[in-house]
């Protein structure tokens, strides 16, 4: 049987593949066009970020798996998949350590202007720094949106920061670290505001200009869930006005962001391009996971991590 993986795959993946006598397809980059270039006949597929729509499902005669590298699957229908005959599967238990530590690190950039600094030392302006003073963590509310596995994993390091920690998730109902808030409270009180949200029709965008109002005129906020959770020309605006002090950006709805964009005429954004799991170790696990996933179900057995059903 024949997977189609990306070229920059982690070797541990591609290993996991080989290791039980599947052939491998390596395209040239995750995009749809090159998967289905070289890949037409495959009947699996390894799937980073890159959107994968039906139209494109549809001409693959002998998929039966679409294995996300990652646990975001906004990129693929994944219930189109499943009534044509083809799971679509995560990696869940991969990289909720990676992304919460990058997300404190992004957390501690804003804090101390660190990036900026730096950029500004290079060109020879050693008293940048005088004016653009960051500020301390330690007892400063820390609001999280989103109590899944990453929320969990922020919230506890936060915690070990000296951060008051103000959770929003409807679905639970307790919680050993911090205090669960109803969604306005964490917006109005939060000084860091952190997003750890599925995409869903009720949470698309829905992070726009009522809630760049409600926040302090001092508070930032951080983004390393998914670039459809914001409103981004409300939050260019609310940037450039002043209106919430700082942002840090690691996901767009256009990735690569683009040089066109507005965001990089600001001096008051982070931006990362979606590292959030760039670890060896993390891109190994994620590699690893996706691909015991296409072995299970080429091997007729039931996938562990479906968020879809095959009908």
């Amino acid at each position: 049987m024949k997977v189609v993986v990306p070229k920059l795959l982690s070797q541990a993946g591609k290993d996991y593949l080989t290791d039980h006598n599947f052939d491998l397809i390596e395209a040239a980059d995750n995009s749809q066009e090159s998967i289905l270039k070289v890949g037409k006949n495959a009947d699996g597929i390894i799937l980073m970020t890159d959107p994968f729509d039906n139209k494109t499902l549809e001409q693959f005669a002998n998929l039966k798996i679409i294995a996300r590298h990652g646990v975001g699957f906004d990129n693929v229908d994944s219930q189109f998949a499943g009534k044509h005959g083809v799971w679509v599967t995560i990696t869940p238990m991969a990289n909720a350590a990676t992304v919460a530590e990058t997300t404190i690190a992004e957390i501690l950039d804003l804090s101390k202007n660190l990036t900026k600094i730096s950029d500004e030392m290079r060109q020879g302006h050693f008293d940048y720094k005088s004016s653009h003073m960051g500020f301390d963590l330690a007892n400063k509310k820390l609001g999280v949106m989103g109590y899944g596995r990453i929320g969990r994993l922020v919230a506890k390091k936060a915690d070990a920061l000296g951060m008051d920690v103000l959770i929003f998730d409807p679905f639970v109902k307790e919680t050993a670290v911090g205090r669960l808030v109803d969604r306005d409270t964490l917006i109005s009180q939060s000084d860091v505001i952190t997003l750890h949200l599925a995409v869903t029709d009720e949470t698309t965008h829905a992070f726009g200009k009522r809630e760049f109002a409600m926040m302090k005129k001092s508070a930032s906020l951080v983004n390393l869930g998914r670039g459809a959770l914001v409103n981004e020309q409300d939050l260019i605006n609310a940037l450039r006005t002043k209106e919430i002090q700082s942002a840090a950006l690691d996901v767009f709805e256009d990735e690569p962001l683009p040089l066109s964009s507005d965001f990089y005429t600001l001096d008051n954004v982070l931006l990362t391009p979606h590292i959030a799991s760039n670890t060896a170790e993390c891109m190994a696990r994620m590699a690893v996971d996706s691909a015991s996933e296409v072995v299970r179900v080429l091997s007729g057995e039931q996938p562990k991590w479906a968020i879809n059903q095959v009908k």
